[in-house]
């Protein structure tokens, strides 16, 4: 697949353009890590591609933990906008379902507070191991949805 089959050819020269200044804080979430590791390299990847720069990176144990970390995050300068990177598989219950909702209602809550673009770049719920491998591309994702915005609201 190529980087920019997420916006065409005419996007991707106005990115490159205006955005050398973007800069990226990356939470990632080191639960199912053989996946978020794929997403990540993903992530950093297309953020070069597109001219951006991740200049803050914190791990944490899962997508429930992200809010504290996206926060911590928020509130530095050098930050222009947060990428989260997580992976919830389907469990035997709705766990799953629970932890994304709570998680990516509390994201939103952060980047209106703060003001900078929070990306969601968490897949799932109620997904298969097997399908989160094929959902790599939600860092990638996320990365343009950062990039994007952090460039429309400057």
């Amino acid at each position: 697949m190529r980087k920019d089959a997420f916006c065409d050819s005419q996007d991707i020269e106005v990115l490159k353009v205006s955005l050398m200044a973007i800069k990226l804080g990356f939470v990632v979430s080191e639960f199912n890590r053989d996946i978020t590791y794929m997403m990540e390299i993903e992530a950093e990847e297309h953020a070069k591609f597109l001219g951006a720069e991740v200049v803050e990176r914190i791990y944490v144990p899962g997508a429930y933990d992200m809010p504290l970390a996206i926060q911590y995050m928020l509130t530095k300068k050098n930050v222009d906008a947060v990428v989260t990177i997580g992976c919830v598989i389907e469990g035997s219950t709705q766990h799953d379902e629970i932890v994304v909702q709570h998680a990516a209602r509390k994201i939103i809550d952060l980047s209106l507070e703060y003001k900078k673009p929070v990306a969601l770049g968490i897949s799932g719920p109620g997904m298969t191991r097997m399908e989160a491998t094929e959902r790599i591309d939600y860092a990638r994702r996320a990365v343009e949805s950062a990039v994007k915005m952090s460039q429309r609201l400057s």
